[in-house]
């Protein structure tokens, strides 16, 4: 009995020293290519791609739109009777007052 309490005592004392070295060798290493687990986080969320603006497309919601009163202020030129200018993100567009449609492009700064 007394042999079975000591063998018993030796592997516990093994156990006990080998766990944290099992432990270091399981880190992540920042160097080395994530597994599979690791590779499959979910992902951050994107802000949506930036709309094109062209000539002759339709703004649907340009009443929305922050209207721009004092365009000389930006570089822009004068709207004409019926148009507009509108800001959209960072981009000013020369709107028809009747249908929507974009007349002019101009990028802000």
């Amino acid at each position: 009995m007394k042999l079975f309490t000591r063998a018993f005592a030796v592997a516990l004392a093994m156990t006990c020293a080998a766990a944290p070295l099992s432990a270091q060798a399981q880190s992540h290493h920042p160097d080395r290519k994530p597994s599979f687990h690791q590779s499959h986080k979910p992902q951050a969320h994107r802000p949506p791609p930036k709309h094109k603006w062209a000539r002759g497309h339709k703004v649907s919601d340009w009443k929305r739109r922050q209207h721009v009163r004092d365009y000389r202020r930006y570089g822009l030129r004068a709207p004409g009777k019926g148009q507009q200018w509108i800001k959209v993100d960072n981009d000013y567009l020369l709107v028809s007052v009747a249908t929507g449609l974009i007349l002019g492009l101009a990028a802000g700064r």
